[in-house]
């Protein structure tokens, strides 16, 4: 199989990345992950609030049951992403 000059990455934004990489790392995937042909950043969006509790969820405008993630803080997430690796 011929190597990659520039592997593929995915980055995946999570609130878990101690999960990561999970399931990717097993069958071909994990096979691909081992031998270089792509990579895995699971980035915390955690990272990306601005609170000192580094909350990331809100109540939803409106009211209602439930919570959102809060817009600022997946922008920030995102932008952060697509810089590591902007393809």
């Amino acid at each position: 199989m011929a190597k990659l000059d520039t592997p593929w990455q995915a980055n995946v934004l999570t609130l878990f990345p101690e999960m990561f990489p999970g399931t990717l790392g097993l069958s071909l995937a994990g096979q691909g992950l081992k031998n270089g042909a792509w990579t895995l950043a699971a980035m915390d969006i955690r990272d990306f609030a601005y609170d000192k509790h580094r909350s990331v969820d809100g109540a939803p405008f409106g009211g209602g049951p439930g919570m959102v993630m809060r817009p600022d803080v997946v922008s920030d997430a995102i932008a952060a992403a697509t810089k590591a690796d902007p393809a």
